[in-house]
């Protein structure tokens, strides 16, 4: 039996993962913490998440329940994870990351962590059905070729932090990667005012924020005279948990080092 530590226990994403990990058989909850502020810190996580009594207490931090699991799953905030992979490398944990927001630098330091200590999952969406739209993208991309426009678009949640998110950023490197571009040349984040033609090479990251979108993200490829739209929408967050405790159970008898969710599904 595996047994989970979770991080963020009393958030959204916290919260459905330690429903899901309560759902799945060869996984149990070992280990729950919150941010030291959290009101939840000391209460029951089964309670605090809506499953019902588990015998396991939030604690204040990752140090106080590392001893209690054999993988770490994060959903939490960029900085948060940080620390917390420099945790999981002296303990030689696996983790399973699907925070988003990170930094270039951070997330540099993230993967350098896990290389020779620890196995990471780290994906920006969790979601099956959204790594098949990734494949799906590359595919549709190297068809169809320069004649196309491509343009991404993005909808959550009024209260996501980040824009755009993490999962429109992979879709820009899979697709300027499908065309051989440089995404740092290509990537276009907003148009306003006389911007003129359209340049050859561009991919355009439009994003919308409101209510309670969960998740929802189109590629558009645009020609003349026809165009082809590859959507996927969330409907829960259960499809990202869903994910993350079957990368949980991948990952544990892993070697160090990073992996995404195409080696989890075995989409490599």
């Amino acid at each position: 039996m595996v047994k989970a530590i979770v991080a963020g226990a009393a958030g959204r994403m916290g919260g459905r993962i330690i429903n899901i990990i309560h759902e799945t058989e060869g996984i149990e909850l070992g280990g729950a913490f919150e941010r030291p502020d959290s009101p939840h810190v000391g209460q029951d996580a089964g309670v605090v998440a809506g499953v019902g009594e588990l015998g396991v207490q939030v604690e204040d931090s990752l140090e106080k329940v590392l001893d209690k699991g054999d993988v770490i799953i994060d959903f939490t905030f960029h900085e948060a994870s940080l620390n917390h992979a420099r945790v999981a490398a002296e303990a030689k944990k696996p983790m399973v990351i699907g925070t988003t927001g990170f930094t270039d630098d951070e997330l540099k330091e993230v993967h350098s962590l896990a290389q020779g200590n620890f196995p990471l999952v780290q994906a920006y969406n969790m979601s099956t059905g959204i790594n098949l739209l990734y494949k799906l993208v590359e595919l549709t991309a190297k068809v169809l070729g320069q004649g196309y426009d491509i343009e991404i678009i993005e909808a959550h949640h009024r209260m996501k932090k980040d824009a755009p998110s993490g999962t429109a950023i992979k879709l820009l490197d899979v697709a300027s990667n499908a065309m051989g571009w440089k995404k740092d040349e290509c990537a276009r984040f907003c148009r306003e005012g006389l911007i003129g033609e359209r340049p050859q090479q561009e991919i355009g990251v439009q994003t919308i924020r409101g209510g309670d979108i969960v998740g929802e993200h189109t590629v558009l490829f645009a020609g003349i005279g026809e165009r082809i739209e590859l959507t996927h929408r969330a409907s829960s967050r259960d499809t990202f948990a869903k994910g993350a405790v079957r990368a949980a159970l991948w990952v544990v008898d892993k070697s160090p080092g990073v992996y995404d969710m195409h080696d989890v599904l075995g989409l490599r």
